[in-house]
């Protein structure tokens, strides 16, 4: 692959984009990116991925030198839609996916890190859509995730202004989970938390990170519903039953993932 690499460490997978100078997205790395999930998919070893960036940012926009180089306005919204497709399924993915975001995340970086379903920051994290100063608007629903982080009044002062906030105001807002102060220490608390959903049953995980995408879409009642289905499912499971047995007797369980 020329635009990211993938190595796995115990159950942890590392997907490191590598796009020099900015890490920027283009159409290529987000092709890569879909190849990378589907191995990803289909390794029952690994059960968290932590994505980050080589360099000095996460991922610092989109890649504009490739705009210049499409033609006419079908092209420009299909490599919206290609880019949306993607990210949704990062979203939606049955592993839990976080985000380790240093230095920027702007434009489709941020709407990358958006997708995943965990964003540990560094506090002086640069995050912003500022695809207005180009006469542009957001691709990869970026104009769909944000608000549902942040609101509508913020998520609008951020696009029309395209001023970044800190990852400091990110945890404030709720676009982050947590901020930390340097680089090294994002990792570290990046890696452990990926380590600590690696332990955890892959049935349940995966259930879990099932029903979430319900509530994603204020879906309550049809949620609900599926809460149900996949309680009475995890309950049956061999990992529900061991789980329940290992509190009983006062042990730590040992999943199987089945």
């Amino acid at each position: 692959m020329d635009y990211l690499s993938y190595s796995k460490e115990g159950k942890v997978a590392t997907l490191l984009l590598q796009n020099a100078p900015a890490n920027a997205l283009c159409s290529s790395m987000i092709k890569e990116l879909n190849t990378v999930l589907d191995q990803v998919e289909n390794d029952s070893d690994v059960k968290a991925i932590v994505v980050r960036g080589e360099g000095r940012f996460f991922s610092a926009g989109a890649d504009i030198k490739e705009f210049t180089k499409i033609k006419g306005e079908q092209s420009f919204a299909e490599l919206g839609a290609f880019g949306q497709r993607v990210f949704k399924r990062i979203e939606q993915f049955s592993k839990p996916i976080i985000a380790a975001v240093h230095g920027a995340a702007l434009g489709g970086g941020l709407e990358l890190a958006m997708a995943c379903h965990i964003r540990i920051v560094t506090d002086s994290t640069k995050l912003g859509l500022p695809e207005l100063q180009l006469g542009l608007v957001p691709g990869f629903a970026g104009s769909q995730r944000l608000p549902r982080y942040i609101g509508t009044a913020k998520a609008t002062e951020l696009l029309l202004t395209s001023e970044p906030i800190s990852g400091i105001e990110a945890v404030q807002w709720g676009l982050a989970n947590q901020s930390v102060s340097s680089d090294e220490d994002l990792l570290e608390k990046a890696y452990t938390l990926a380590e600590k959903a690696a332990t955890k049953s892959a049935v349940a995980v995966g259930f879990t990170l099932e029903l979430l995408d319900y509530a994603r879409n204020n879906e309550f009642e049809a949620g609900s519903k599926k809460e149900t289905d996949l309680f009475g499912k995890a309950f049956v499971s061999h990992d529900g039953q061991e789980g329940i047995q290992a509190f009983i007797e006062k042990r730590k369980p040992e999943f199987q993932d089945h």
